[in-house]
């Protein structure tokens, strides 16, 4: 968190320094200086404010509420409230916010911080209440009082707008503006035609293709796919991200894993979804094993994953997994269903 100053009230104006920072996170001190006098003297509901400081382009005050905060909060605490000055936002401001005694240093981390559920604040939003920070009683016995005089620390962190990554994610999560529908394995799902041939030159041909109009306007039904894989199909479209497995059983969860990321690539291969293939392709490297390398081997011919093919060749040509492979059932498969495996393996151990 960065340094924003440090504002010191409770004898007239607030004193102090102000830090203005570019930085999205920061961090500013409130030094309550003559509590006693602030005690006596303000009513209920009254506030008193720090200097102006800049976190994340954005002006921001501390009010301290002796005798809790205007909106009728109890007279026997001190509330703390977060007050934006700009008020010309143009759009919503989401803020993590975070007050503490200087010394409580574990609610000053980053990381606490930033795993505050955030505030929203806008020109008809601009305060955050904090109306119990703590009873004024427990405040006098604390060791935080010192000489009439504690400190408070507010952290703030603005968090950034979402991603166009994360906008069109949410439009899936949504559903909104949805405009063509597909049914998979009797499940339905919905989705947005131009995300769709955006990512996919196969969606593109279909949905805006000669025959768009009888696609607009009845459910596409998709043939020898499981529901589950074009539910991950679509999230990658509208995330470029791998998706999570599935999973239905833990105790096989690697030999799910195979079977699923075999899935995926046929998926990609079928809808042109090169990122995707690739992605499913790297991973599969890494789980080529005794009991998996001729199904995999399989997989890469079918669709053209030279990388993985040569990971299943060179698997292969290593003496050990050879020797443990004619000693199982493994190799016997491998002659009798898949022969090209071993002619090519021949032709790698040539060489």
């Amino acid at each position: 968190m960065s340094f924003t100053g440090v504002s010191i009230v409770g004898q007239g104006q607030a004193t102090g320094h102000a830090i203005n920072v570019d930085a999205a996170s920061g961090s500013h001190l409130l030094v309550i200086n003559g509590y006693s006098h602030t005690k006596a003297t303000a009513a209920a509901g009254a506030v008193i404010l720090s200097l102006p400081f800049m976190v994340g382009g954005h002006r921001w005050r501390i009010f301290y509420c002796p005798k809790g905060a205007p909106s009728g909060c109890a007279e026997d605490s001190v509330s703390l409230i977060l007050s934006l000055v700009d008020k010309n936002v143009t759009e919503d401001l989401k803020v993590q916010v975070g007050f503490s005694f200087l010394d409580q240093h574990e609610k000053q981390d980053s990381a606490y911080i930033r795993a505050k559920e955030p505030c929203n604040f806008s020109s008809g939003n601009r305060c955050w209440v904090h109306k119990n920070f703590v009873k004024r009683d427990a405040l006098e016995k604390s060791k935080h009082l010192n000489d009439d005089c504690f400190t408070i620390r507010c952290d703030l962190a603005v968090v950034p707008p979402p991603t166009i990554q994360e906008l069109i994610s949410n439009l899936l999560m949504s559903k909104e503006g949805t405009d063509v529908t597909f049914n998979v394995g009797g499940e339905t799902f919905v989705a947005h035609r131009s995300v769709l041939v955006a990512r996919s030159s196969v969606f593109k041909a279909k949905l805006f293709g000669p025959i768009k109009e009888d696609m607009i306007a009845s459910v596409i039904q998709i043939e020898d796919m499981e529901a589950k894989v074009f539910r991950a199909l679509l999230s990658f479209i509208y995330t470029d991200l791998l998706p999570e497995m599935e999973v239905d059983m833990v105790e096989e969860r690697e030999a799910q894993e195979v079977l699923w990321l075999q899935h995926l690539i046929a998926a990609a291969d079928r809808y042109n979804l090169q990122r995707l293939k690739v992605l499913c392709e790297d991973k599969l490297c890494k789980l080529v094993d005794v009991s998996s390398v001729r199904t995999i081997f399989i997989l890469a011919k079918r669709h053209n994953c030279g990388g993985l093919k040569d990971v299943c060749l060179e698997f292969l040509k290593t003496p050990s997994n050879l020797k443990e492979i004619t000693a199982t059932n493994v190799f016997d498969d491998i002659i009798r269903t898949c022969p090209y495996l071993l002619k090519e393996l021949i032709g790698k151990l040539a060489s």
